[in-house]
């Protein structure tokens, strides 16, 4: 069975954001703009993705 893949980039920058928001993009691996990981789509990832989708860019992998 396979994983389902997703990319996320780093489109904006975390600095002047809630805490929070900084700490799920560093456990998210990323910490500059332009950045992307390749992730497995599990319910936790996802829910960080949500956390600060307004700082990313999701492209969905097959």
């Amino acid at each position: 069975m396979s994983e389902k893949k997703i990319r996320v980039t780093q489109i904006a920058s975390g600095n002047g954001r809630k805490p929070g928001q900084q700490a799920t993009l560093i456990g998210l691996g990323l910490n500059k703009i332009g950045k992307s990981r390749e992730l497995t789509a599990t319910p936790e990832v996802l829910g960080k993705v949500r956390k600060v989708t307004h700082l990313l860019k999701v492209e969905d992998l097959a």
